[in-house]
């Protein structure tokens, strides 16, 4: 797991976040995330098992990333989803719009 800058790779249909997110740097990684998305088909992953932070601004970014990704005609699902960002999700009421953010979809450990 990274703890340094929050960066965003494609490779093989997986978009993979790793790192801190916070209020100043969400910004940076949510348009290097829509850089991506927009060359992307079809469906594409969003692993977030390398993700270090849980906050309320990485809920923005992953529904900006996947209100682009419909407009796209991309299917964007989630994996590697921590049990604070799940929470976090569910308290928003949120669990239910991203796709993989369920019970059974939780990593417990994180």
């Amino acid at each position: 797991m990274s703890s340094g800058e929050p960066r965003v790779q494609l490779a093989d249909g997986i978009l993979i976040v790793t790192g801190k997110v916070n209020a100043d740097t969400v910004v940076a990684l949510r348009k290097q995330g829509e850089k991506l998305i927009s060359t992307a088909s079809g469906n594409l992953i969003v692993d977030l098992d390398g993700l270090v932070t849980a906050h309320s601004v990485v809920l923005s970014m992953l529904l900006c990333w996947q209100r682009l990704a419909r407009q796209g005609g991309i299917s964007l699902s989630f994996r590697g989803v921590s049990g604070r960002l799940a929470s976090l999700a569910a308290l928003s009421n949120l669990e239910d719009q991203l796709a993989g953010f369920g019970p059974e979809s939780v990593h417990p450990a994180h």
